[in-house]
């Protein structure tokens, strides 16, 4: 009888650390820690946005979405960790963030253009999906709404599988985005000309051979209202 307690106990013990695996996420980095600094509105400068389209308030950032442009950092970062936790306030809501662009890509860059060059985390409610296939009848198999990573412009990048049809974009090996409304959590890990993104808490995409593999962070305007908050940032060697 004392064995069978004992297995017994040992199975239920194994439940609950099976259990608790489950809900805990793999690899969450909270930005948090020697070396991790907050960003905040004295490190980034609007590029080509409208006076209110990226306002910073209480450790936030948010918006409009529109006219469609770009801020920027104004250092430029080579190996760094960069977090982030993003919500659209829209279904349908397009927007993300770059890293690696080089200057001459927004130099002059008019209202309503995105930067021709850099590295894009893409950031997609589940609802642009909808609305694409209600538009044209088509599923959407050409982009995910669950963190491709993907060379825009001139920039290049060798991405990770799987890879969307046109072989240019890293597609999530896991679909982790939540809705719209609801804070999402990205890590993105960029090193020698390589990029890493998780989403949530575990790793989903990303590329290397990136050229170039330095240049400024971007926060995106597609569009939509968007919320960023807790932005954090460490560099490394």
């Amino acid at each position: 009888m004392r064995q069978i307690g004992c297995l017994v106990a040992f199975l239920v013990s194994c439940s609950l650390v099976q259990a608790e695996e489950k809900e805990l996420p793999k690899a969450f980095v909270d930005g948090n820690g020697p070396g991790w600094r907050a960003l905040g509105e004295e490190d980034f400068t609007d590029v080509n946005g409208d006076e209110d389209t990226w306002t910073y308030k209480d450790g936030m950032v948010f918006s409009t979405g529109k006219p469609i442009g770009v801020n920027r950092t104004i250092k430029q970062y080579t190996n760094f960790e960069f977090v982030y936790e993003w919500r659209h306030r829209k279904s349908g809501g397009n927007s993300g963030s770059f890293i690696w662009v080089p200057e001459s890509a927004l130099t002059d860059l008019p209202s309503n253009k995105l930067p021709a060059g850099g590295i894009e985390i893409q950031v997609l409610d589940h609802g642009y999906a909808t609305q694409f296939k209600e538009r044209t009848g088509k599923d959407a198999d050409w982009f995910t709404t669950n963190g491709d990573v993907f060379a825009v412009g001139k920039s290049t990048m060798k991405p990770f599988p799987p890879l969307s049809p046109n072989g240019q974009r890293s597609f999530p090996r896991k679909n982790l985005s939540k809705g719209v409304d609801q804070w999402n959590h990205y890590y993105i890990r960029a090193i020698n000309g390589e990029v890493r993104l998780w989403v949530n808490g575990e790793e989903v995409s990303g590329g290397n051979e990136c050229n170039p593999k330095s240049g400024y962070i971007c926060l995106e305007a597609e569009g939509s209202p968007i919320e960023f908050r807790n932005l954090r940032l460490r560099e490394l060697p």
